[in-house]
């Protein structure tokens, strides 16, 4: 569910309000990016999956992202939400109690298997998590700081849960972090919306996917040829 512009949805006042506690600065572009694809699972993109959703445009910009990416020698992280039979019957997990509707993420179904239009490729990484953010209880931090990367890119779903938290995690884990707007999706439009311009205002850049793929190619950027 793309939108326009994640400034200006709430009107001149509040924009001034931000500008004045000094939100909404330009993140940098570093030289080594990577792509983490949050959740694209077709327990999320089909709408047959009870926690799922019609995001087929989504996930054609996902998709593009992707392309652009591995034409580029930049490292590609997808991420999905698994849960084993003890996690899923038991109440261990205290997000099941207040989303049981996740429980019907158990490894090894359809639901947490990634969407087929997305290229995975034996180079790509895929990290498993219980929770919101890709980087809670996981080797995430770990992994982008071995494979070099200085700027991270999200998209997938959701824009107002996994990929918020993703991002807000990110940066606080030291990396430059930008969202591609139109790769990004959501349940309903208000939280979507609502979402995106927390994160332009606070935490990321909410980019388009045209300068997003544009970025993956950028000449100038360290030891990067496209291909």
């Amino acid at each position: 569910m793309p939108v326009d512009e994640p400034h200006g949805l709430h009107g001149a006042e509040t924009d001034a309000v931000y500008d004045r506690a000094g939100f909404g600065a330009t993140v940098p572009r570093g030289q080594s990016p990577a792509l983490v694809v949050v959740d694209l699972t077709r327990g999320f993109t089909e709408p047959g999956f009870p926690s799922g959703a019609d995001l087929t445009a989504e996930v054609t910009a996902a998709a593009a992202l992707v392309t652009a990416a591995h034409r580029c020698d930049v490292p590609v992280i997808y991420t999905a939400i698994s849960y084993t039979a003890a996690e899923a019957d038991g109440d261990g997990v205290a997000w099941l109690r207040k989303a049981p509707g996740m429980r019907a993420l158990r490894e090894g179904s359809e639901a947490v298997a990634l969407d087929p239009r997305l290229d995975r490729r034996d180079g790509d990484h895929l990290v498993l998590k219980k929770g919101a953010s890709a980087f809670h209880g996981t080797g995430l931090a770990a992994l982008l700081t071995g494979l070099g990367a200085d700027t991270v890119l999200v998209c997938g779903a959701t824009t107002s849960g996994c990929v918020r938290a993703t991002a807000v995690d990110a940066v606080q884990s030291g990396f430059d972090t930008l969202v591609v707007r139109e790769a990004c999706g959501d349940r309903a439009r208000g939280p979507h919306d609502a979402a995106l311009f927390d994160l332009q205002a606070k935490y990321a850049d909410v980019m388009g996917l045209d300068d997003a793929v544009a970025y993956l190619g950028a000449p100038d950027r360290a030891g990067r040829k496209v291909s």
